[in-house]
């Protein structure tokens, strides 16, 4: 069921990027100064920013899954600046000045201010100091259930954001409130630890005011919002990728205890757009068909270039190519591959392209796919990490893997090498295009023992280096030049230049190796 987040929110929500700075508290005759007056206002606000989750997506991918060995550029040989640009994030190096990295800095930003409005309407106010949200006076009639449920969802929707860039870029600006242009022109890069500190709390608080209804209870206006169980979640993934496994286990198992969230039986039930907002779905970014401006564009940008109308209407761009090595880790008995990997055409013409995301389309980039970001088999397997090599921890692998088709995992795995492996396979297959690999390989450069991302790219490099690097139109990098594009430095990604250069008032630092 689809809520009402797919209202075509208009005036006071129809921002649009400023060149000079971050953020802005925006303007218009309808402004956000008169606008969010009522509860219903707030309401239509809130949902402005749950449609606003929707544009960073659009280059999500190619900073993360291109980035990682689950994916790579699909055509070589293209001297086409597009494809070059996806090539870059591929071989990890990506200009200053990438496109792609700048529309989701800046669409992220935007959604960013998007939630601080609401949260500041409400009267929810973050101390940098303290680290802690209290609450102001307000003038708006609602209960305090009412306010609280909105702070929560809206911090959640920032929080999540801030995760994000904080793995993708390290310490980045936080922007914690409305700010004018000359307020937000004095606003440098805060430290990792700090960025840290604002999600932590804005996890916390939303996990203490969302609803606790476990699924199967949520109310139907509820469905697809933010709740106390994704909260938790989330929380329990942030504590993760910091290396505190006691507190992310305290997440992690209450929502497995507790939330009535479930796996599906079948892997294909959890994507099917007959099926949306199952028992396995924590958070999704929902989408919506029908030419209403609000449907995913995943299916043709994912399926095979050149594919006509064999595989949905408007042929497909071919990007997001699974990778050989991904390929053959799938077996045939693996129920997931289906899902995750398909192949057009026959012989040396045939090519791979994901299905994931695919569904009919009247429209091309119009599909009605949701695009999961927390899943049970998610928690599951993060709650493994966190716990470490025990029988216990095997024993959660074991759900997600019969749940697929296979065996569950014997006394081979008898170490803290074997176990490590399995888990980080297991996540691999299961989470394939989802967009978790690359935040998984530089999380387990702490959480794991055996497991380092950079060797791993380097590994990938080798592997794909003869059927489809070396393909590349000159300058060709030599396989030892490519492995040296990965190094710790490059694990995360520039600042982009624009924010650097637009405000010369700031000796804004850009990250090293770059």
């Amino acid at each position: 069921m689809k809520y009402a987040k797919y209202i075509l929110i208009t005036c006071c929500l129809s921002f649009t990027a400023c060149n000079d700075v971050i953020d802005l508290y925006p303007q218009s005759n309808l402004n956000t100064g008169t606008y969010y007056s009522t509860l219903d206002e707030i309401k239509t606000g809130l949902m402005g920013c749950y449609n606003g989750l929707q544009a960073p997506m659009v280059n999500e991918w190619q900073l993360t899954e291109l980035r990682s060995d689950n994916s790579k550029m699909g055509v070589p040989a293209s001297s086409s600046s597009t494809n070059r640009d996806l090539s870059d994030l591929d071989m990890f190096i990506p200009a200053t000045i990438h496109n792609a990295m700048y529309s989701y800095w800046i669409s992220t930003y935007l959604n960013i201010r998007n939630a601080n409005i609401i949260i500041d309407r409400l009267g929810a106010n973050y101390d940098p100091a303290t680290g802690s949200i209290t609450l102001s006076d307000i003038n708006i009639p609602m209960s305090d259930a009412d306010r609280k449920q909105l702070i929560g969802e809206a911090l959640f929707i920032r929080g999540y954001h801030y995760l994000n860039l904080v793995r993708l870029f390290g310490g980045v600006f936080l922007v914690h409130e409305p700010l004018s242009a000359d307020k937000a022109k004095t606003i440098n890069r805060s430290t990792v630890a700090e960025t840290y500190k604002l999600i932590e709390n804005d996890l916390k608080t939303a996990s203490a005011y969302l609803s606790a209804s476990k699924f199967g209870a949520i109310a139907s206006t509820s469905i697809g919002k933010a709740n106390q169980w994704s909260a938790k979640a989330l929380l329990g993934k942030m504590y993760l990728t910091q290396n505190k496994k006691t507190e992310a286990a305290a997440q992690l198992q209450d929502v497995v205890t507790n939330s009535g969230y479930s796996l599906q039986k079948k892997y294909s039930d959890v994507f099917s757009t007959t099926n949306e907002m199952n028992s396995e779905i924590l958070f999704t970014i929902r989408y919506k068909a029908g030419g209403l401006g609000l449907g995913s564009g995943f299916a043709n940008n994912f399926a095979a270039l050149n594919s006509g109308s064999t595989i949905l209407n408007g042929s497909g761009s071919g990007n997001n190519t699974p990778t050989t090595e991904l390929i053959s880790l799938y077996t045939d008995k693996d129920t997931r591959k289906a899902t995750n990997i398909a192949v057009f055409g026959t012989g040396t013409a045939a090519v791979y392209y994901v299905p994931k995301y695919l569904s009919p389309v009247v429209l091309s980039f119009d599909a009605e796919n949701d695009w999961p970001i927390i899943r049970f088999a998610d928690v599951l397997l993060m709650l493994a990490e966190a716990q470490g090599f025990k029988a216990e921890s095997i024993a959660l692998i074991n759900q997600v893997r019969v749940r697929a088709g296979l065996a569950a995992l014997t006394e081979t795995v008898n170490s803290v090498e074997t176990f490590e492996k399995a888990l980080a396979d297991e996540r691999r297959l299961e989470f394939a295009f989802e967009n978790h690999r690359f935040f998984d390989l530089v999380r387990y450069n702490t959480t794991m023992n055996t497991i380092k991302a950079e060797q791993t790219l380097k590994n990938h490099f080798a592997l794909e280096y003869t059927s489809h690097y070396a393909q590349y139109t000159a300058p060709v990098p030599t396989l030892v030049q490519l492995q040296g594009y990965v190094t710790t430095d490059k694990l995360l990604l520039p600042i982009p230049q624009r924010e650097i250069d637009t405000n010369p008032s700031l000796n804004i630092q850009q990250n090293p190796g770059y």
